[in-house]
Order: C-alpha cells, then structure tokens, then sequence
C-alpha cells in the first residue's frame, strides 16, 4: 500500500515533529505541572481523540478531491508543503511565554479528557497540519487515497500518544523547572521552527511530485 522507504521517511519526520514539543505537549506540560502527570495522560488521550477526528475528515476530503481532480490534489499538496514553512517560521518568531501563564484551573479527570478532545478538534490550525502533512507521503498510484491517510494518521496519533506521554510524566516529575523556565521554550521554538521549515523544503521539492 505505502512503499516502504515512503514509510521509513514518515517515521523519521513524524518522530521529529513529536519530539519537538509544540502547542499540544505545552498543553498537557501545563495541566500535569497544574494537577499530576496522571492528569496529563488523561489530556494526552483527549487530544489525540481529536486528532483522529481530523485525521477522519483528511481522508474523507483528500480522498473526494482526488477523485474529482489529480491536478487539485497536487496543488494541495504544494500549498502543505507551503504551510509546514508557514509553521516554521511563526514559532521561530513567537516570543516564548512561560508555561506558568497557561495553566488551567483543577477539574476532574473525565472533563480534562473532554477538554482535550473538544480543544483539539475545535482547532482548525490542527485540521490544516493533517491537510498538510499527510498527503505528502501518499501515492494516488499505490491503492486507496482515504485508507493511505487513514494508516498515516493513525500511525501519527498512536507515536504522538507515547512521545506526548512521556512528556507528561517528566512535567510531573520537573513540573517546578518547566513552569518557569523560558530556555525550554526558547529552544522548543528553536528546534520546532526548524524542522517545520525543513519539511515543507523536502516535500516541496522532492515529495511532491508523486
């Protein structure tokens, strides 16, 4: 279905992306500093309900436009590999907030899971990123579009659950440090910035064309 090296290069920019932490992992550092690292799990799972949701919607509009026209779908994927620069470049130019001033005041487990969910896919800055990032690792010659966009986001979810899982224990454990110091973000800003404006370089002049 996805060519294997296709595969290994998603893995690989997937895992980058995760690692460097952006608005979702601040959330979940935040509400694990504020109320546990079991809290923050909670909010990890949340979150990625949401991203299933749009995950789901990709599939169903990538798929829908590909079918009416290849020379949209290649557009689109031109216009992702834009917006992943887009991305790059704002968090480069954010200026870091300490992750003290983003805390959310103490609610039950089930209502941090709903808040998770409802945040994420209210979202539309989520939407675009899987509109984005997800068509440049599908091949329409190698079977279903929707089913191509389907594995990739669940893969994506399933890896964003650990990493953003471990990101929430350490808050727990570090929660004084995290809550106030700017180098974290300095360097989060730095680091993510960077790989966002590397993807979109590579997938606009290599991956684009498939």
């Amino acid at each position: 279905m996805i060519e294997s090296t296709s595969l290994a290069i998603f893995v690989m920019a997937a895992l980058l992306l995760l690692l460097a932490p952006g608005p979702a992992v601040l959330y979940i550092v935040a509400r694990s500093i504020d109320q546990g690292s079991l809290a923050g799990i909670v909010s990890v799972f949340g979150i990625g309900m949401g991203s299933l949701v749009h995950v789901t919607a990709a599939a169903l509009g990538l798929s829908a436009l590909l079918v009416s026209s290849a020379l949209a779908f290649m557009f689109v994927k031109y216009l992702g590999a834009a917006y992943l620069i887009y991305l790059g470049v704002t968090t480069l130019l954010k200026k870091p907030v300490p992750i003290a001033a983003q805390e959310r005041p103490k609610q039950p487990l089930f209502k941090i899971f709903r808040q998770g969910v409802i945040v994420n896919v209210l979202n539309p800055k989520t939407a675009l990123f899987f509109f984005a990032f997800l068509p440049q690792f599908v091949d329409a010659h190698r079977g279903s579009v929707s089913l191509q966009i389907l594995f990739l986001g669940g893969l994506f979810t399933t890896m964003a659950i650990c990493t953003d899982s471990i990101y929430a224990l350490l808050a727990g454990r570090l929660g004084t440090w995290l809550k106030n110091s700017l180098r974290f973000q300095k360097i989060q800003k730095y680091f993510s910035g960077s790989i966002y404006i590397l993807l979109g370089l590579s997938t606009a002049f290599s991956g684009s064309h498939k």
